[in-house]
């Protein structure tokens, strides 16, 4: 099925944590690297996995399955770091690994169902709903920029 032309489309980054598939605007992605051990950084949040030197630049690496209270990854071959531009920061998000570039119309969109989450549902865009699969699609701007986080001061868009 094709999307009309003037139907607004967006195209998503697709990455695993255990059996569901997440989705994140793939304008924010800088790139996507193998897992490498962060230096741990003294009281950090516990999802904040520590830092890493990303060719000169100190990068944040967050634990997406511990920020989402899931189950304790086993650090592999598979699991990867996606590498965020937002704002002017660089953020390193871990997954268990990514799928591909997925293209979603505003009509596979669904919104989100109000659940009691340690994440709040202003945090998820809507729920896509393909072909094979459904996708989870996340607003990473305000999951990374959350007072929680602790990884800005200020607003960033």
């Amino acid at each position: 099925m094709q999307a009309q032309e003037n139907t607004p489309i967006s195209e998503f980054l697709a990455f695993k944590l255990g059996t569901e598939e997440y989705g994140i605007d793939i304008l924010r992605v800088q790139e996507v690297r193998s897992f490498e051990e962060p230096t741990r950084m003294a009281h950090a949040e516990r999802f904040i996995l520590g830092v890493i030197n990303l060719r000169g630049l100190i990068v944040p690496i967050v634990d997406m399955r511990l920020k989402f209270n899931l189950t304790q990854a086993n650090y592999d071959d598979m699991t990867v770091v996606i590498m965020l531009n937002i704002g002017q920061r660089v953020i390193g998000i871990v997954a268990d690994g990514v799928s591909d570039v997925i293209t979603i119309a505003q009509e596979q969109m669904r919104p989100v169902p109000e659940l009691s989450s340690s994440i709040g549902n202003e945090h998820f865009l809507a729920i896509a709903s393909l072909e094979d699969r459904m996708l989870i699609l996340l607003d990473i701007v305000k999951l990374m920029s959350g007072q929680e986080m602790g990884l800005f001061s200020d607003s960033v868009h």
